[in-house]
């Protein structure tokens, strides 16, 4: 149960907000206190919608004693009683801390791991099945960086993803997926095991994080390419490198001012997701016990082709629907991944 003095705490407060902004606060106060507002909002309905249906029980109960009324009553009571739990639940999920980054873009890092072209292959797979998952939900999928192979698949892709709760749908990608199936290279029909690293980082805004020039180092080079026309005889890529931390980065597009734009952005993204993570070392002792902790040394998934199933070992998840997910049908695991994080909220809440 929630206690109501908090939840009249935060409806005067969301009642401030409304005051303070049709009150015409000015510059950068009404942008803090619209953002506040807008967080507050869902949590308010809920809240409301957890009243009401308290408020309709109380009302219920006292017309037992009229007879005229008692058959609607004893009617209407069992079906209160059963909503109002599963209305408490949606409360406190709203109640849960947030997550600063889960309304941010997304930086998206994929790389081929054990299995040398199978790897890289699979690799390419991840990245269209991310394309379409990221279609599906009308968000901006942009490829930033992409090296390819000769067969197809991938070195290394970083792609910009921006739309509504972004991070906050794809933070659980993050780690090592695992995938088990004939390649194609493969002439005797065996099973080959082979993996690619997924790593989503949120990304990150001025306001998050400060670069001294100082502690730069920039170098420019000559891009690689797939060779004849393609091959750029410019030296328009671009690599900087963060001195205190070592991150580099680097990004070889045609145009060497749009590549500096593109490092930039992604130095600081990986560099607020470092404090990110360091932060959250601090806080937790075990982030093991935290699935959206992002290990990505750890194994998450696996892919099992000739069976056709999806395990994530994360939460003992496994569907028989491969062919769906592979073409960006994610929203049955990212759904579940969630809803595990905010079970183990809500368990470290009541501690």
């Amino acid at each position: 149960m929630v206690p109501e003095q908090r939840l009249e705490q935060i409806i005067q407060r969301f009642q401030y907000l409304e005051a303070a902004m049709s009150d015409g606060a000015s510059g950068s106060d009404i942008a803090q206190l619209a953002k506040e507002y807008s967080d507050l909002r869902p949590v308010v309905e809920q809240i409301e919608s957890y009243r009401r249906l308290v408020g309709d029980l109380d009302e219920a109960q006292e017309m037992l004693s009229d007879p005229d009324m008692r058959e609607l009553a004893e009617e209407e009571i069992p079906k209160l009683k059963a909503a109002i739990p599963g209305a408490e639940k949606a409360l406190q999920v709203a109640l849960l801390p947030k997550d600063a980054a889960d309304t941010k873009p997304a930086m998206l890092e994929i790389r081929p791991g054990t299995g040398g072209d199978e790897a890289a292959l699979f690799a390419s797979d991840l990245l269209r099945m991310y394309q379409r998952y990221s279609e599906a939900r009308g968000w901006k999928f942009e490829i930033l960086e992409e090296q390819s192979t000769e067969l197809g698949g991938i070195k290394e892709v970083v792609a910009h993803i921006k739309g509504e709760n972004v991070f906050a749908r794809m933070k659980f990608e993050s780690g090592v997926h695992r995938v088990q199936r004939v390649p194609t290279t493969e002439s005797g029909g065996r099973i080959h095991t082979s993996a690619a690293t997924v790593a989503v980082l949120p990304e990150a805004e001025d306001v998050d994080i400060e670069i001294n020039a100082n502690d730069l180092r920039i170098d420019t080079m000559r891009s690689s390419g797939a060779g004849g026309q393609h091959v750029n005889t410019t030296d328009s890529a671009v690599r900087i490198t963060h001195l205190p931390s070592g991150v580099v980065v680097t990004s070889s597009e045609k145009s060497q001012h749009r590549n500096r734009e593109i490092a930039m952005q992604v130095l600081k993204t990986r560099l607020y997701d470092l404090e990110r993570q360091r932060v959250d070392s601090e806080r937790s002792a075990d982030r093991a016990s935290q699935v959206g902790s992002g290990d990505r040394s750890e194994r998450i998934r696996t892919y099992n082709f000739p069976q056709g199933r999806m395990t994530d070992h994360r939460i003992n998840l496994t569907l028989y629907k491969l062919d769906q997910v592979m073409t960006g049908d994610l929203d049955e695991v990212i759904d579940a991944l969630t809803a595990d994080n905010q079970a183990r909220l809500l368990a470290e809440m009541g501690q």
